[in-house]
């Protein structure tokens, strides 16, 4: 019997269980959607040199100036996977970066210009996204609410697994 074959009996056993798995896979389509409709926005307004990822990235920084290990400790990205992007970032001009004074093994990033753009474009993206929503009745500031509420307590609950379970 295969794992998923466990899970799904374990599943057919409990209603929360079957929620939980559909909620599961739902959070992982929907950040894979995101990437898509911002590699659309992209294309549709001809920004072709960098990907979601990196606007991503862009537009969590915004007005900061940030170290990769800043960015890691909120949740954003891996470590390995957000020093790429930085350094990829800052050779194609999107962003500035200079060794930290006290610790001169950190490196402090903040956006350029160029990034500045990238970044409006994505929060210009994410305006019209929230005024659509609630324009068609897609949803509302209290759904909105409900849903930032719920998933905040499942990080919660699995940072706590991660914390003191392991």
């Amino acid at each position: 019997m295969s794992i998923q074959q466990s899970v799904t009996g374990a599943a057919n056993d409990s209603g929360f269980m079957v929620g939980y798995l559909e909620a599961l896979s739902l959070v992982e389509r929907l950040h894979r959607l995101l990437l898509d409709v911002i590699k659309d926005e992209f294309e549709r307004v001809g920004v072709l040199e960098i990907n979601a990822v990196q606007a991503l990235l862009l537009f969590n920084i915004g007005d900061n100036e940030v170290t990769a290990g800043e960015l890691k400790s909120r949740g954003y990205y891996q470590g390995s996977n957000v020093s790429y992007n930085l350094k990829k970032l800052v050779e194609m001009g999107f962003m500035h970066h200079q060794r930290c004074e006290i610790d001169r093994r950190s490196v402090r990033v903040r956006l350029t210009e160029k990034g500045r753009h990238i970044r409006d474009v994505v929060s210009e993206l994410f305006a019209r996204h929230a005024d659509g929503l609630e324009d068609k009745g897609v949803l509302g500031p209290a759904g909105v609410s409900e849903i930032t509420v719920s998933l905040k307590r499942m990080e919660r609950y699995w940072t706590d697994q991660i914390r003191y379970i392991y």
